[in-house]
């Protein structure tokens, strides 16, 4: 993994390639962003770049036997930590590392959680860092190093460390060997225990720009860069989240002839036919309901600011584009909050678990008054 594989987040990069070319990596760092911003991958290229042996321009080279290493998930110094669900007793991330490399593999930019629990054919139990796993770490890490200066310990996901293992690795990271370093990579810093949080550095990484995210997906998924910056606005620069929405293109497909059903008959103001339709998006099920509203009113957004010719900030497919030349004029100032206030108020009750047949029905009543305003 080479810094300059990491999507974005330049600054980041450029503050831990300092810290170790001046030999001042802390003992323990913590790398913390949003679920969907490429941290593991960045713990990933510090570690490669920490072992090679022969670094170039402010990258390890890739060639040396290190290096290598690095690049199979092999290398004897490194070692990884992160939540799995207890087979036995005694488990810990060793009877893992199979699934672990084949996620690595399957996650080359950013780390995704819902494959990690596919991968270990979750059967709805929650993974967690176990205590087992705390003894396997200071095993590791009180070895001798064997090949390199340091000894690396990545852990993925350290909020989900049970209390009774890190009670017994808080002496370990507090005084560590002088050749052991500890990253971690947390999707979500406050729910870390404090005691393990407070002995750690840390450095925060924003998810990447728009425009970063659209690249990846267009050079790697070999989409039109339109439709990348459409998928990429959707996904609020989350890489995962864009990823997702592009293998699920059939969902984003069903949601627009959906949002294009809903506008038409409440312009018509078919009431009965805008029941049935209110039905059918009840059936999807609360949580693809949501991800249809939240579809729904990025939607009007975007045909407000197309109603606005201001494309530089428009991002929709060709599909989309193709409905708004003619919609867009229906979004104006008069009923764009009001419209927005309706998906956002149908959405939080039917998070609250409201009943969504009624609650869907409702907001397609206004949006019959609202889309002639």
């Amino acid at each position: 993994m080479r810094f300059s594989d990491i999507l974005g987040n330049e600054r980041a990069v450029e503050q831990v390639r300092a810290l170790i070319d001046n030999e001042r990596l802390p003992h323990a760092l913590l790398l913390h962003g949003e679920p969907g911003v490429p941290k593991l991958a960045l713990a990933r290229a510090m570690a490669q770049y920490l072992h090679c042996e022969n670094r170039t321009d402010g990258e390890p080279c890739g060639v040396c036997p290190s290096c290598r290493q690095h690049e199979s998930f092999n290398h004897t110094d490194t070692f990884y930590s992160f939540p799995f669900i207890k087979k036995e007793e005694d488990s810990n991330c060793d009877d893992f590392m199979p699934e672990w490399r084949d996620f690595l593999k399957e996650c080359p930019v950013v780390e995704d959680y819902q494959l990690w629990l596919q991968l270990l054919k979750n059967d709805n139990s929650q993974p967690h860092i176990l205590v087992k796993e705390s003894e396997n770490i200071v095993r590791k890490m009180n070895m001798s190093s064997f090949v390199s200066k340091y000894k690396v310990l990545i852990m993925w996901l350290p909020e989900k460390m049970r209390e009774d293992c890190a009670n017994k690795l808080l002496k370990l990271i507090e005084e560590p060997f002088d050749d052991c370093k500890f990253i971690l990579v947390s999707d979500n810093p406050k729910e870390i225990l404090p005691t393990i949080f407070s002995r750690t550095q840390r450095i925060e990484l924003p998810r990447p720009a728009m425009a970063t995210v659209a690249g990846y997906l267009a050079n790697r998924y070999g989409i039109g860069q339109e439709d990348a910056m459409a998928i990429a606005a959707s996904a609020d620069g989350n890489v995962c989240h864009a990823e997702h929405l592009l293998q699920a293109d059939n969902e984003n497909h069903e949601f627009h002839l959906k949002f294009i059903e809903l506008m038409r008959l409440a312009y018509m103001r078919e009431l009965a036919k805008l029941k049935v339709w209110s039905e059918e998006i009840a059936a999807m099920k609360r949580e693809k309901a949501r991800r249809f509203l939240a579809y729904a009113a990025r939607q009007v957004r975007e045909n407000y600011i197309s109603n606005l010719h201001i494309g530089d900030l428009n991002y929709m497919t060709g599909e989309e584009r193709q409905f708004s030349v003619k919609f867009a004029p229906f979004i104006n100032e008069g009923n764009i909050e009001r419209l927005l206030d309706e998906f956002t108020r149908a959405d939080i009750e039917i998070q609250g678990n409201g009943n969504a047949k009624i609650i869907l029905f409702d907001m397609a009543i206004k949006i019959t008054i609202l889309i002639k305003k």
